[in-house]
Order: C-alpha cells, then sequence, then structure tokens
C-alpha cells in the first residue's frame, strides 16, 4: 500500500476519534451546568437578559425568571447560557473638563430675557435672521 494512503487513513482515524471526545466532553459540561439551574438562581440567557429562575417545567422545557421585581418572563430552557456572574464594576472617574470654565452656576444661567442662550427650546422654531438687504422696506407715506 502507499505510505500516503495510510497517513491520510490514520490522520482521518485521529480527527474522528477526536471529534468524538470533543462531543462527549460538551455534552458532560452541558449536563453540569443543567444541574446548576435550580429555582432561586440568578441566571443570564444567551441575548444577555439577567434574572432570577422562579419555576422549571421539564416536560416543555419553559422556565418563568423574573428580570425585576414583578416581571416574570418565560424563556425556552435553552436559552439560558450560565449562571450569572457580576462583574465588579469600577467607580467612574469624575469628569473634570466640561468647560474651560468648570462652574456648573455658569452653564446654567439663563440669559437676561429667559433663555439660554442661543440653544432654542425645544420644539421651538428657529427662523433665520434678515440681512440687511432682505429687510422690507420702509415708506415714508
Amino acid at each position: 500500500m502507499d505510505p500516503t494512503l495510510i497517513l491520510l487513513v490514520v490522520a482521518l482515524g485521529a480527527f474522528i476519534v477526536f471529534q468524538v471526545f470533543q462531543g462527549r466532553k460538551r455534552k458532560r459540561e452541558t449536563e453540569e451546568r443543567q444541574t446548576k439551574f435550580v429555582p432561586g438562581v440568578e441566571i443570564m440567557t444567551n441575548y444577555g437578559l439577567y434574572g432570577t429562575i422562579l419555576t422549571m417545567d421539564e416536560e416543555t422545557n419553559v422556565v418563568e425568571i423574573e428580570s425585576t421585581p414583578g416581571t416574570v418572563l418565560k424563556i425556552h430552557r435553552q436559552t439560558i447560557l450560565k449562571v450569572a456572574d457580576y462583574a465588579v464594576v469600577a467607580e467612574p472617574e469624575e469628569a473634570t473638563d466640561i468647560l474651560e470654565n468648570d462652574d456648573p452656576a455658569v452653564i446654567d444661567q439663563p440669559v437676561a430675557d429667559g433663555s439660554r442662550g442661543d440653544t432654542p427650546e425645544f420644539g421651538e422654531r428657529v427662523e433665520p435672521e434678515a440681512t440687511p438687504a432682505e429687510q422690507p422696506k420702509k415708506s415714508d407715506d
């Protein structure tokens, strides 16, 4: 027999054995993960929703989770990704360079006419100022 053919068959056999062992490993990990999903545990779903498991129906694979107090959602059991492990969030640094002045009292000071400078209020129509050539002529009648 050709040594290349023997090498190819051995490589194919090794690939198949490797796939079988990886499949068993994934199945074992999935079963271990599923045993952690019991009522009262905080979980994260595949789409990033966090919640607490309230009930699990093994026959229909429906899980009821409470995402916020009083909000109960029904999801499929396979959408549960993992038990929630919250990362510690660092405190945000204080913003110091808001403006050159850095004085919040100056930022929110209204202008003499009661408005806040050149910015219009929400929904307010802003008309462009007319140039002297566009201003209506006054009649001397």
